[in-house]
């Protein structure tokens, strides 16, 4: 005879039959998507860690072709880096690295071109505002002008403005276009901080085109 208890145990096996019936199909789906999901981020997670660490043992090679004074091994490390890792920071610092060695060892045109690569591909703003600063200074020293200009056009993070505004003055005063220049100098000395040790050097140029820093205190602080 069957007991109160029995009759009860009964009851629950069928509402959770019931409900398994019903739900069980969703459940089951919820729990491979999760279960697939923590394997698909897992599986990221260590991709990454291995993509920086072969990265890495790759710029340590460019950098040792760097201390060497080997330029031809400098452009296939950086040339293997851009293939294999150009998603990196270590890209970005090796396109800056190789650049230096590449100008200091008279190979300007692959200098402006590992710089060009950093200002267009590169993922991190400072990295880039970095590359496009420097190119720009190379182009002015071929007195490519116009090219010069375009790099230093459009936006650049806060702390690089002041020092963008005064490598266009520069340009426009190699130009020619003192009053233009003079505008930038004025942009780039209100851009950087007070205590900024380059700000000493914009007011040198300012005053080079006729304008008094103490005035620009004056105004700002008027």
């Amino acid at each position: 005879m069957a007991t109160h208890l029995d009759l009860e145990e009964q009851e629950q096996l069928d509402r959770l039959k019931h409900f398994w019936n019903v739900y069980g199909t969703l459940i089951t789906g919820l729990v491979i998507v999760v279960a697939v999901a923590v394997l698909g981020w897992n599986g990221w997670q260590y991709w990454q860690a291995r993509q920086s660490a072969q990265a890495a043992a790759l710029y340590d090679e460019l950098d040792r072709a760097v201390q060497a004074g080997d330029p031809a091994k400098v452009e296939r490390a950086f040339d293997d880096m851009k293939a294999r890792f150009a998603g990196t920071v270590y890209a970005q610092q090796a396109g800056l690295l190789a650049s230096k060695t590449l100008a200091d060892k008279d190979k300007a045109d692959a200098s402006r071109a590992a710089l060009a690569w950093v200002a267009e591909k590169g993922s991190d703003p400072g990295y880039r505002a970095v590359a496009r600063l420097r190119l720009a200074a190379m182009l002015m020293a071929t007195k490519s002008y116009d090219e010069a200009l375009k790099q230093l056009d459009g936006s650049f993070p806060d702390e690089f403005k002041g020092l963008a505004f005064d490598r266009r003055g520069d340009v426009l005063l190699a130009q020619g276009k003192r009053n233009e220049a003079r505008e930038d100098y004025k942009k780039a000395w209100a851009a950087l901080a007070d205590d900024a040790a380059y700000r000493r050097l914009v007011e040198i140029k300012l005053n080079a085109v006729g304008v008094d820093p103490r005035t620009l205190t004056a105004k700002a602080t008027s």
